[in-house]
């Protein structure tokens, strides 16, 4: 059983940046592929970032890449998500996941995540 709990959202001009935070519990963190997602009300929720337990495979979104960057701490259980050049349409609820699949191509879905945090809110102003 993994928990995870996101933090570090809020609200921010365009342009600016944040750094999302993801805690978990578990002594098997660095087995779990971690990827971040954000939903929209009436929308699905969309894949953002992703990357493998060691880190040494990352899949982005083409709408964040090279403004958003994934990390993750294992020594810490944690994994991080900071977003630069934030946009007005970045603005979502943001969940953090975690997945016992070990190919980063496949973690851009939604159903390979078998854990999931309760979100953290995002807004970005324009």
């Amino acid at each position: 059983q993994v928990q995870l709990v996101e933090s570090g959202g809020g609200l921010v001009q365009a342009g600016g940046s944040l750094r999302l935070s993801c805690a978990a519990s578990g002594r098997t963190f660095s087995s779990y592929g971690m990827g971040w997602f954000r939903q929209v009300p009436g929308k699905e929720r969309e894949f953002i970032a992703a990357l493998t337990g060691n880190a040494d495979r990352l899949l982005y979104a083409d709408s964040v890449k090279d403004r958003f960057i994934i990390s993750r701490g294992n020594a810490k259980n944690t994994v991080n998500l900071k977003m630069n050049s934030l946009k007005p349409e970045d603005s979502a609820v943001y969940y953090c996941a975690a997945t016992r699949s070990s190919s980063v191509q496949n973690m851009g879905r939604t159903y390979e995540y078998e854990y999931w945090g309760q979100g953290t809110q995002v807004t970005v102003s324009s």
